[in-house]
């Protein structure tokens, strides 16, 4: 399991459409310059990443002047798991413990496999961070450090 460019990037973009406005409580409308801009990612490339987001219903989008990328769902809807599975694949680090892209590996006795019994456990402690974060839990967690950090 790592986690690509691509994954980073779709998961940066997410968090900051998850942010509430400035002026509000509701997540925001941002275009893809303004998300490129801020997280310092190649728009050509983020366009392709938030289109796959929209085509899969994390996200809607508006045409025109005031439009933009916005969330489908409501933030705590949202976990991380579901879009790192999207953009990047399967959590599990070894083949044979991923349980979407199941393949069995060339060990002797895949049951006892002792790599295989820890890369589980690998995995499902991964899964477990990523299934049970949402978009909202990333958004508060980083304003409570911003409020620490800069009052």
């Amino acid at each position: 399991m790592r986690l690509s460019k691509r994954g980073e990037y779709g998961l940066r973009a997410m968090i900051a459409l998850a942010e509430p406005e400035e002026n509000g409580n509701a997540p925001q409308m941002m275009q893809i310059k303004d998300i490129s801009a801020r997280e310092k990612i190649p728009s050509k490339y983020l366009e392709q990443i938030l289109l796959t987001l929209k085509n899969s219903g994390f996200l809607h989008s508006k045409m025109g002047i005031g439009g933009g990328y916005y969330l489908a769902k409501p933030a705590q809807d949202i976990t991380l798991g579901q879009i790192f599975r999207l953009l990047d694949g399967p959590v599990a680090p070894i083949k044979c413990v991923s349980q979407i892209a199941y393949e069995p590996c060339n060990c002797p006795d895949e049951r006892t496999c002792g790599l295989r019994l820890v890369m589980g456990d690998v995995r499902n402690a991964i899964a477990n961070i990523l299934d049970n974060t949402t978009l909202a839990d990333v958004v508060n967690r980083q304003n409570i450090i911003r409020k620490q950090l800069y009052g």
